[in-house]
């Protein structure tokens, strides 16, 4: 008797503390309701465990966001879809509580079942709960509600379909704003269910009707959902009913409607195609771009790229242009750092003259913004220009920027200038990096920021792998070498990373001869993490060099290190002579 009862102790202790007056207690139960129900069977779940958690709702809202949660994936618990309904009352009740998160939690729940609902079962009790919450007395479950449309309308028979776009009507001109809002927030969800024949004309009257509405948080939802509206419709509607209103919104008196329209204006663009875009959504795009908001400016910059992609050449040129020209010395540094973000993109789009002519000064300019965010966002993107401009018009007007960056006082940006330097030295080719960016490399390897020193040893190694071991020996093994006997420890273990690095590269020949001698004499330096260092090196040596050299010179500098009077020193060094041993015992 006690064996059988063992398994079902741990329940009984679970659901005694659903219970606890410990919140963690009732938190860790309902994280681990499966596991109860599944003890329970499938019969006593639905007609014991759900039950009790419908009526043990007055609770904490930790506790209560989980229960939201957990019940979202409770289908297979009660006896599968057949059964699914009875999940239903728990969560239709926590779809009224106060707290946000936990109604959304709810509705994310019930859509989940609901969708999976057979359509009888959704005819008689989803839809019914819908309608239940959406007549709520108090603002929350229809609030609630309005999320769940979309899931219940296309199961509907024709008339509950049309009760149920009255019913959204009356709540997109519900009194309560936070009812219009979700109503607003969820049209599009709900606009993407509805036949075509109500879309063109209930379903944009409703959005009519919420573009016009005093509260500027129910407009600037309405705005939202304009770019999923309009790829609903036929290009020629979403002219006729949609971009009147984005155009209205761009002169709105809230400016986070006008952030918002700035934000959709490019999937708006998308929906109604080229030629109404030229027309109507330029004017409204460059008074945006104008706008007294910094916030306005920094969405619509953000979009000046794509926008583009849109229009032809000439008519970004006459229009786009001189409001990009006035953005790269905005006020704001925020804003002129959204430009840069995007302001590459532009290049292929205009063509290699206006580049030439028009983009490269403001690159320039924004280049030696004092903001340091301005400048890595330009430099992240350079090769956007390259490919239309060309290397040579590159090299003169945007290298010597490119240099004066690579001494910045903001480390990420020099980190920045560090991770561009291989693409820009593959594209300049050896000469031209010799001349100028050479000299910029080894000045790294002794920057005062480990990351900048890091990312300098990691440079150097694609260097080797892109110009070649022949190139790397001239140039860059040398001065690499010659750093190892810097007095200050830490830019001498930079010199052994970046050794380990440059190996696999070079080849065994080169590292036997140039390369291990120096990583051999570092063995004797009086700093302990040094030695430790050169252990690790050694190790890393070791598949790259010939079995006689480990034997000959490897073996025996780990095996005096391993007798180090350091902890750490004889730790790495014993690893590494166990690698070392592996290697001598396969021969």
């Amino acid at each position: 008797m006690a064996m059988i009862d063992e398994p079902l102790y741990p329940i009984a202790v679970l659901i005694d503390e659903l219970k606890n007056e410990d919140i963690q207690l009732r938190l860790n139960s309902i994280r681990r309701l499966s596991t109860i129900a599944r003890a329970l069977g499938e019969e006593r779940t639905r007609k014991e465990l759900i039950p009790f958690l419908s009526e043990n709702n007055d609770d904490d809202d930790e506790v209560l966001l989980a229960m939201a949660e957990e019940l979202g994936v409770f289908i297979p618990y009660v006896g599968g879809l057949e059964y699914a309904n009875v999940l239903l009352p728990p969560l239709e009740t926590l779809c009224t509580v106060e707290e946000t998160c936990v109604r959304d939690k709810a509705v994310e729940s019930l859509c989940r079942i609901g969708a999976q609902m057979r359509e009888q079962d959704s005819v008689e009790y989803f839809i019914p709960l819908v309608k239940r919450l959406a007549a709520g007395e108090w603002f929350t479950a229809r609030v609630s509600s309005c999320g769940l449309f979309h899931i219940a309308y296309p199961s509907a028979p024709e008339a509950l379909k049309t009760e149920l776009r009255t019913i959204y009507r009356q709540l997109c001109q519900d009194d309560m704003p936070m009812v219009r809002r979700s109503a607003a927030t969820n049209l599009g969800k709900f606009a993407a269910t509805v036949e075509a024949a109500h879309l063109k004309t209930e379903i944009m009257s409703i959005f009519e009707e919420l573009t016009q509405d005093d509260q500027d948080s129910v407009r600037l939802l309405a705005v939202e959902g304009c770019g999923a509206l309009g790829k609903l419709l036929e290009p020629q509607d979403c002219v006729a009913h949609i971009l009147p209103v984005i155009v209205n919104f761009s002169q709105d008196k809230s400016w986070r409607v006008r952030y918002m329209v700035a934000n959709q204006l490019y999937e708006l663009c998308e929906a109604v195609g080229p030629e109404p875009t030229r027309s109507d959504v330029v004017p409204a795009y460059v008074r945006l771009l104008r706008d007294n908001e910094a916030e306005v400016r920094i969405a619509a910059a953000g979009k000046v790229t794509k926008i583009c992609r849109i229009l032809n050449p000439e008519l970004s040129i006459q229009h786009i242009l001189p409001c990009v020209k006035e953005l790269s010395s905005d006020s704001s540094q925020h804003v002129r750092s959204a430009l840069a973000t995007v302001i590459m993109g532009m290049a292929p789009v205009l063509g290699k003259d206006a580049t030439i002519e028009q983009l490269l000064p403001i690159f320039l300019a924004l280049l030696k913004d004092e903001f340091p965010d301005v400048r890595l966002n330009i430099i992240s993107k350079l090769d956007q220009v390259n490919q239309v401009i060309g290397i040579d018009l590159l090299s003169q007007s945007l290298l010597p920027a490119i240099v004066e960056l690579a001494e910045d006082r903001h480390w990420r940006v020099r980190l920045a200038i560090i991770e561009y330097i291989p693409l820009l030295a593959s594209q300049l080719g050896v000469g031209f990096f010799d001349d100028m960016l050479g000299v910029l490399c080894m000045q790294w390897l002794k920057d005062k920021v480990y990351s900048i020193r890091d990312a300098a040893a990691n440079n150097v190694k694609r260097l080797a792998e892109e110009f070649g071991p022949d190139w790397a020996m001239q140039h860059i093994v040398p001065q690499v070498l010659d750093m190892i006997n810097n007095p200050h420890y830490l830019y001498r273990m930079t010199i052994l990373h970046a050794i380990s690095l440059l190996a696999p590269v070079m080849g065994s020949e080169i590292t036997c001869s140039k390369l291990l001698p120096v990583v051999i004499n570092a063995s004797k330096d009086r700093v302990p993490n040094i030695k430790f260092n050169v252990a690790k090196v050694l190790q890393s040596l070791i598949p790259i060099v010939d079995q006689s050299v480990v034997e000959k010179t490897i073996h025996p500098c780990l095996v005096e290190l391993s007798e180090d009077p350091d902890v750490d020193v004889r730790f790495f060094a014993s690893q590494a002579l166990q690698s070392s041993g592996q290697v001598m015992m396969s021969s």
